[in-house]
């Protein structure tokens, strides 16, 4: 038998406690919870609307956030290079700039 040390804190048997509710749905539910709840505070009018400063920073610290990850810096850093390097007649003009200027030529064509 189960003590009750070992049913854990939702009185499972052992089962993992650490995701129980909202947090336990798949994100596609959640999502369309929260969809439902957001749709209703703009019919309500109680719903919270960025103003251009608050949205300027909630993209600065996403983004902050974001490059943090050097992994997934790295990817599109990856994938960014791979698609402009398929463009042959780019990737020869950037030969060619960068050859005349290593040699001394123009730097502004």
């Amino acid at each position: 038998m189960t003590s009750d040390k070992e049913k854990g804190k939702n009185g499972g048997d052992g089962g993992n406690t650490d995701k129980r509710g909202f947090a336990s749905m798949d994100e596609e539910k959640q999502r369309e919870i929260a969809s439902k709840g957001g749709k209703a505070a703009h019919e309500k009018g109680t719903a919270h609307e960025f103003d251009s400063e608050e949205a300027r920073e909630a993209g600065r610290k996403g983004g902050e956030t974001v490059s943090k990850d050097r992994e997934h810096m790295a990817d599109i850093g990856r994938k960014g290079g791979e698609s402009v390097s398929k463009d042959k007649e780019h990737m020869s003009e950037i030969g060619r700039k960068g050859g005349k200027s290593s040699h001394g030529g123009d730097k502004d064509e």
